[in-house]
């Protein structure tokens, strides 16, 4: 799918609403829609809920911004965050803003930094409600972005042994895949009415453009959330759909189409 690259993106995080131990994941997928200009992160840090993330804040130069609770139940640092992100929207210093947080209060957010022309990014977890992940330019789950960690060896007398075994058993073995979705009808209906949306007289359409066309109708859409890295791989797992694969120019080059059966 296409990306938008070279955005200067506003990365604000409400630390109350999302978990401190995939930050390196969520940074590493932030960077590949644009470059962070600023990265602020909000709550109160005299809780003692919000530890976790104090080591890791240095670590990723972001920068935490104090927020009290005036009223018990109450979250201010949604309305410390939501005043942040309309300064920095009229300081005209971004092209976009990346939400990092599961709560459905930043939907209005959300909306009002669209109709400003701004890109908008919202990373959270599978119970992000619909509204605000509706309200996104693209909306990722944290769930996809885990990393699996490698084999460690601790005994130093069978250390030869385990190597060995990695060996040959790790190769063989595909790693675990973190998915927040299953390939149903659903999904089906879904890629096959934007294939016919967008579908020339012969019925083909440019993998590219459709997958554009995906996000738009679903911000949530990604492959990762079935298990696959690329369209095309979950694509080939759709068996009413057709793929026919052409090259081109001196590199052969290939380009994907598909078509409903």
């Amino acid at each position: 799918m296409e990306q938008i690259k070279e955005l200067r993106l506003a990365v604000l995080i409400d630390a109350d609403n999302i978990p401190y131990s995939n930050i390196k994941g969520m940074m590493e997928e932030i960077a590949k829609y644009g470059t962070p200009t600023f990265k602020r992160i909000y709550g109160d840090w005299t809780k003692p809920t919000l530890t976790g993330w104090k080591s890791v804040l240095l670590e990723n130069a972001i920068t935490p911004i104090q927020q009290y609770s005036y009223t018990i139940g109450k979250n201010s640092s949604d309305s410390a965050l939501i005043i942040d992100a309309m300064d920095i929207l009229y300081s005209g210093r971004v092209d976009g803003f990346c939400i990092v947080s599961s709560d459905s209060d930043f939907t209005r957010l959300a909306t009002r930094l669209r109709e400003a022309g701004m890109q908008v990014f919202g990373i959270g977890e599978k119970k992000t409600p619909s509204p605000f992940i509706a309200s996104c330019n693209k909306f990722i789950y944290i769930e996809i972005l885990k990393k699996r960690e490698k084999p460690v060896v601790t005994n130093t007398a069978t250390k030869k042994i385990v190597r060995t075994q990695v060996k040959k058993i790790v190769p063989n073995v595909p790693p675990p895949v973190s998915t927040v979705a299953a390939i149903d009808n659903d999904l089906i209906k879904l890629m096959s009415d934007s294939i016919n949306d967008l579908a020339e007289e012969d019925g083909w359409v440019y993998l590219g453009v459709l997958g554009n066309l995906i996000l738009k109708k679903k911000p949530d859409f990604d492959p990762r959330n079935y298990g696959y890295k690329k369209l095309i791989d979950l694509i080939k797992k759709v068996k009413e759909i057709e793929i026919d694969e052409r090259k081109s120019g001196k590199n052969n080059i290939s380009h994907f189409y598909v078509k409903t059966k």
